[in-house]
């Protein structure tokens, strides 16, 4: 075999989002094709993204195109808004700057992790957690939500612990639920990692997976693990609430909770280390603009207008979902109980819809609101009548 066996394990448990996504090429490129699979754009960038990036775009000294590693007001930037969103005493130098989550989460991975050691990750939970664990050989142990609620199961993370946890992933505002945690729940996890860190005589660590951070509804507010248990990261995308994913942005930052020796130690092994994984720094224009990025948006007034629009005709058209608190995603039952089938079938209707099946829940759908509210209103005629047919 040519192949690893990391990149033959990798590459298996990703199998099934490669091949969706090579499914719906041909919608991608119909310009009538009903696309809710992805979180991509199907409006033109904000004028806050692009103003940003043009007033950084003219060199202003020979080495403004240089190499680029974490610069320091990209740095200062983030450390200031952590501070004023999640009321802890971030310093610029707990930010390394990354290429988006990925980048920030496969520094984690680096930073905290040796081969062998086991991940626990949620499910059902973003699909690229278990695929990079096995490119480092690292190993996924799945941890199963609440199935009526989608609360994360602390009890089932303690069930899950073993002498060989090194890293327990958290995603709030969880995709593909859209669910907030509350800080009582970061506690209560925060006694489990502590009490099992204890007994086994090996540190736990905890990634607090955040991208869509700034993105939630009705007023509900944010609180991150990072508050309650110091052996916390946390990795950040500016591609959600930009809505520009191509642009490479986002962070890794540590918990200001972190004892002084730990933090210091961390801190210290940023650069190396990003190095290491492959110059995993994001480009010079994306780190000039952070500062100016930091205040820009998606319009929340108007995703919460599709949220309302999309879970109140499918509720009333008698679909079991779960109404988002946060991301930009709506979660639900299918109609018949295969999340493929039903998938498929709105498919050739020309209305695409990711199955669940991408997220370990074949009887499941997810719908991505970054659609435009007129392509809301041109599927939804189809995917009640699905629902009524099922």
């Amino acid at each position: 075999m040519a192949m690893s066996t990391r990149a033959v394990e990798a590459k298996a448990s990703v199998d099934t989002v490669t091949s969706f996504f090579a499914s719906i090429q041909d919608a991608a490129s119909d310009p009538d094709a009903l696309d809710f699979t992805f979180g991509n754009p199907h409006e033109l960038a904000l004028p806050g993204l692009t103003n940003a990036m043009r007033a950084q775009l003219e060199p202003r000294s020979v080495d403004w195109f240089a190499y680029k590693t974490n610069e320091r007001p990209a740095q200062e930037a983030v450390a200031q808004g952590l501070r004023a969103e999640l009321g802890l005493d971030f310093e610029p130098d707990d930010i390394a700057m990354t290429q988006g989550a990925f980048g920030a989460i496969s520094l984690a991975l680096a930073l905290l992790a040796d081969a062998g050691d086991e991940v626990v990750i949620p499910v059902p939970g973003w699909f690229c957690y278990a695929p990079m664990l096995h490119a480092v050989n690292l190993v996924p142990v799945g941890v199963a939500l609440d199935p009526v609620d989608f609360s994360l199961d602390v009890d089932a993370i303690a069930r899950a612990l073993t002498p060989r946890t090194r890293l327990v992933i958290v995603n709030s505002p969880a995709n593909p639920t859209g669910r907030v945690y509350p800080k009582e729940t970061w506690d209560s996890l925060a006694h489990v990692l502590d009490e099992a860190s204890a007994r086994f005589g090996r540190r736990i660590w905890l990634v607090s997976d955040e991208p869509y951070r700034r993105i939630r509804f009705d007023g509900i507010g944010f609180t991150s693990p990072a508050g309650s248990y110091p052996w916390t990261v946390i990795d950040y995308s500016y591609g959600k609430v930009l809505l520009a994913p191509g642009q490479r942005l986002g962070y890794l930052a540590l918990s200001p909770l972190l004892r002084t020796g730990e933090r210091e130690e961390l801190r210290a092994a940023f650069m190396p280390l990003q190095l290491a994984i492959g110059w995993g720094f994001p480009d010079a224009l994306m780190q000039y603009s952070v500062p100016a990025l930091e205040s820009v948006s998606i319009d929340m007034a108007e995703l919460t207008r599709k949220r309302d629009r999309l879970y109140g005709a499918l509720r009333d058209a008698g679909y079991t979902l779960t109404r988002p608190e946060g991301t930009f995603y709506l979660w639900g039952q299918a109609p018949g109980g295969d999340g493929a089938a039903y998938c498929e079938a709105l498919a050739a209707r020309g209305v695409y819809l990711m199955p669940g099946t991408l997220f370990d829940q074949p009887a499941h759908f997810r719908i991505s609101l970054t659609a435009t509210m007129d392509m809301i209103e041109r599927a939804l005629p189809m995917l009640v009548e699905a629902g009524a047919s099922a």
